[in-house]
């Protein structure tokens, strides 16, 4: 995408998430645009990438041709090794996430509410995998981060007033990203604030493009 184009590509909305990472923190990525957020982790923060298959270390989503088939997430997306990763059961790696030692998870969504929910396993009638770990991380982390396109491929909202497609979570998400804007709400008692535009966006398009209610807590 040129320089100049509005809006965010999926990859600078994968920066914007790793904004929130923090050092020392033990993090879990959700697939999709969150796996990308591996690659822009700073080269002098110490973050450790956890899988729901039993992986902790996780290296930079590999490029074409770097990739190692034996090598995956829970997903099912090809992934790289750090020296330091370390394998376990899928067992103990959940224990970790509903014991509360995950300190952020990045998940995609087809829906957030305004009050926090989300839906991002499945639409009803289509075949689906099955639920995978989103359940267990949006109740089990501390901290839940969606990003996500800020409209479905058929123009309607994806941050919407309640979730119509079968709930993942209630009231857990703390942030939304999307191509378009950043929304935060600090504790799950708050609406969600409007805090950041994407390049050449403006408050007024973003409104036009969203049904949730939500505050404006821009920085001018």
């Amino acid at each position: 995408m040129p320089q100049d184009a509005k809006g965010w590509t999926r990859d600078e909305m994968a920066a914007r998430a790793a904004r929130e990472l923090e050092d020392g923190f033990y993090v879990n990525l959700g697939i999709g645009i969150p796996t990308l957020v591996a690659n822009h982790i700073p080269a002098d923060m110490e973050v450790t990438l956890q899988s729901e298959n039993g992986m902790l270390g996780i290296g930079p989503f590999p490029y074409e041709g770097e990739e190692d088939p034996d090598l995956i997430n829970a997903g099912k997306q090809t992934i790289s090794e750090l020296p330091s990763s370390v394998y376990f059961s899928s067992a103990d790696s959940f224990a970790m996430i509903r014991g509360g030692h995950i300190d952020l998870t990045v998940l995609g969504a087809m829906e957030v509410a305004e009050n926090g929910d989300i839906a991002n396993w499945m639409i009803p009638g289509k075949m689906i995998k099955g639920m995978g770990g989103a359940m267990d991380l949006v109740a089990g982390v501390k901290k839940i981060i969606v990003v996500m396109e800020h409209n479905a491929k058929d123009g309607s909202p994806k941050f919407i007033p309640a979730c119509t497609l079968p709930l993942t979570g209630r009231n857990v998400v703390d942030m939304v990203i999307t191509d378009i804007a950043v929304f935060h709400r600090p504790d799950h008692d708050s609406p969600f604030q409007l805090i950041e535009l994407a390049r050449g966006v403006t408050a007024e398009e973003v409104a036009a493009r969203t049904t949730a209610a939500y505050g404006v807590a821009l920085s001018m």
